[in-house]
């Protein structure tokens, strides 16, 4: 299978591969420089970014080669996302090596800058995801119902934690009831003390693997009804997932500590 994607799908799975290699490279340099900002450590975020972006790329890889009669399609999405994610880490970590925050940073024109360019390449990410996500309800996918439905209503639920990223961007700032930088959960930095925004766009994003995940097992392990159970797991996720958000902007944290 990794290696029929890495022919077929070659583009992205390379990238994700790059991006694993700066996930392991950021990870060492944050145990040699203990560099902070905002009080956490100057690696950890560039750290994060790169092993979530190459889990998504991955997963995209995945989907785009299920996707039957969609081939220049799925070159052409190939190459955007590609060239959003290298625009978006170059933002991160440069950011990061000039000693300063990436997100939610206006405090001078170039500063300013550079958050209002990675903001445009996650919009165009978003709108790509949209576009593969109408192609998967429009197309008769070859793989089970139950794994076709968690794929489905996993991209749905992606939007909507991408929606919800948008908003968090447009306050300039993740935290509610305090401001950005104050005591947090280990690695993660989510705040301990006030809501969190964070925490809701992180289920969200992830839905695209965890939904299609769960079909799969209900598939391979043939559970009765496993259609309607992958649909019910999603509706209990997206549950979940606005719960969150509510506590998020009511103040309060995930957890205090």
């Amino acid at each position: 299978m990794i290696s029929k994607l890495f022919s077929d799908q070659r583009p992205l799975m390379v990238a994700g591969a790059i991006s694993f290699v700066c996930f392991v490279a950021t990870l060492g340099l944050s145990l040699a420089d203990n560099t902070q900002i905002l009080g956490t450590n100057r690696w950890i975020k560039p750290m994060k970014f790169y092993i979530s972006i190459a889990i998504f790329v991955w997963t995209i890889a995945v989907l785009l080669q299920y996707l039957p009669n969609k081939e220049r399609f799925s070159r052409m999405t190939s190459w955007a996302m590609i060239i959003v994610f290298a625009v978006e880490m170059a933002a991160v970590t440069g950011q990061a090596i000039r000693g300063t925050t990436s997100h939610f940073n206006i405090g001078n024109p170039i500063d300013g800058a550079i958050f209002a360019v990675m903001g445009t390449a996650i919009v165009i990410n978003t709108i790509l995801v949209g576009v593969l996500t109408y192609h998967y309800f429009r197309s008769n996918i070859d793989l089970p119902p139950a794994v076709v439905w968690g794929i489905r209503l996993g991209l749905l639920l992606f939007m909507f934690g991408s929606i919800q990223g948008g908003y968090m961007s447009s306050r300039v700032g993740h935290t509610v009831g305090a401001a950005d930088g104050g005591p947090g959960l280990p690695l993660v930095n989510w705040s301990t003390v006030a809501g969190d925004l964070r925490v809701p766009h992180f289920l969200g994003l992830h839905s695209l693997q965890v939904v299609p995940i769960v079909g799969l097992l209900l598939e391979k392990f043939r559970v009765s009804g496993r259609t309607a159970l992958t649909v019910g797991f999603a509706f209990v996720y997206l549950a979940v997932f606005m719960f969150l958000f509510a506590q998020a902007l009511s103040g309060r944290p995930l957890l205090s500590l």
